[in-house]
């Protein structure tokens, strides 16, 4: 397995702005302007298109987003210098406050577990938002996501799974932030056929042992389905 280094953003579009307006103007002028960062390696926007919890009966977190965005760049000081100087820079800050709502930053160590077919294009994908009990360590809570690992990897009709462990929060873009005011400890990307496949996967006999080891060592499970586009 191979881990990566990932700068997340955390998106809700602003009130006012229609769902339709949002999606094509995220994917068509902000992707194109922010794909000119120098140093950017990879960009994929996660649109929300489903917000049920499928498969899982587990408590849902306070967090509601209309959008992910994956940004790899070749190292993470190269990350935070492109947002910070010059005048591209200045003209996404100027556009992200144009039309969204909120923005949240996590920086991710992202490790592949189950590798997505050649074309993926068509699967069915789902990001899950997770937080450990307070009583629990982020130590314990690694420990047994790497456990977990071996669950999921018995299930059936999983198509892909990655495992994005939150390294560092800026809940204002810009500024680091302690980890009570985002307290994200994972983010989950799954991939399956369809819904029909999804919820199979966890109404199988590992699907459930699956969910009462998530029981063990999580509090919240927030799930979105959504509509991934690669920019770069």
């Amino acid at each position: 397995m191979t881990t990566t280094t990932l700068r997340m953003g955390l998106i809700r579009k602003k009130p006012e702005w229609t769902d339709d307006a949002f999606r094509s103007h995220w994917r068509e002028s902000h992707g194109p302007l922010v794909a000119q960062l120098p140093a950017l390696r990879a960009y994929r926007q996660n649109l929300v298109v489903d917000r049920l919890q499928r498969g899982i009966d587990f408590a849902r977190g306070p967090w509601d987003f209309d959008g992910f965005s994956q940004l790899r760049f070749d190292e993470a000081a190269r990350a935070t210098e492109a947002f910070t100087n010059g005048e591209l820079a200045a003209a996404i800050r100027a556009d992200e406050q144009h039309f969204l709502g909120g923005l949240h930053i996590v920086t991710v160590e992202q490790t592949e577990v189950i590798a997505l077919p050649a074309k993926p294009e068509g699967l069915l994908k789902r990001i899950s938002l997770l937080r450990r009990p307070i009583a629990q360590s982020d130590e314990d809570f690694r420990r047994e996501w790497k456990v977990h690992a071996d669950h999921v990897r018995r299930m059936p009709g999983v198509s892909g799974y990655r495992q994005n462990v939150v390294v560092a929060r800026e809940f204002e873009k810009g500024t680091p932030c302690a980890y009570v005011e985002l307290p994200i400890d994972g983010i989950v990307e799954l991939w399956f056929e369809n819904t029909d496949m999804l919820d199979a996967a966890f109404a199988s006999p590992q699907g459930q042992r699956t969910m009462a080891h998530a029981r063990t060592f999580l509090a919240e499970i927030t799930a979105f389905v959504v509509r991934e586009h690669r920019v770069v």
